[in-house]
């Protein structure tokens, strides 16, 4: 298959958040502004490349049994360099997300990649899945954190565009889910169409 179009399947075909609805924990909690669901998403599109393509040269030595385990001892190696770099250069980042960088080991996005992609396929196509669908999820992760930061207190990326107050349960969980409901609606509504048109 195509590079590109396998890229283009991970973030409209196979998008996890408004697709497959995968990693809500995530998504809802850390999309209280765009550059905390822009942070998140990259950090798990990171963790997703770099893990598909280990899984990937390693599936053909790893036996049944213990297919799971080995998976995530990869993941986990990805994801504690990513903590590691976030630390150092994005504290604040770091900080805001907390619990939910080391989680991503358990994020049933990566281990759903690893599971029904990477340990079929090529270790570029598997890079190229998991660099598809972390885009998806980092797409949608800022999507959700753009309407519920200026919903929620009229600001872009931080900085503030009206001197008012916004709606606060834009920020609250019920707002993350109002929101996800609205753009999950929009996203498929336009996915659809443009199949049928097609």
């Amino acid at each position: 298959m195509n590079k590109f179009k396998l890229i283009l399947q991970g973030i409209i075909k196979n998008n996890p958040t408004f697709v497959h609805v995968l990693g809500m924990c995530p998504t809802l909690a850390t999309s209280t502004s765009a550059l905390n669901g822009m942070g998140m998403g990259l950090a798990t599109m990171i963790v997703l490349a770099c893990s598909n393509m280990g899984i990937s040269a390693l599936a053909p030595h790893i036996p049944d049994k213990v297919r799971i385990p080995c998976y995530i001892v990869v993941i986990a190696a990805f994801v504690t360099v990513v903590q590691f770099l976030m630390q150092a250069y994005t504290p604040a980042l770091y900080k805001t997300l907390g619990i939910y960088v080391p989680l991503i080991v358990v994020n049933c996005i990566v281990l759903g990649r690893a599971e029904a992609y990477a340990n079929k396929n090529t270790v570029i196509d598997s890079l190229c899945d998991g660099v598809g669908v972390g885009l998806g999820f980092t797409l949608s992760l800022t999507c959700i954190g753009i309407v519920r930061e200026f919903l929620g207190s009229l600001s872009f990326m931080n900085m503030k565009l009206f001197d008012a107050d916004g709606m606060l349960i834009f920020i609250l969980p019920a707002g993350a889910f109002i929101v996800l409901g609205y753009l999950m609606v929009l996203f498929n509504s336009v996915k659809n169409g443009k199949k049928a048109n097609a």
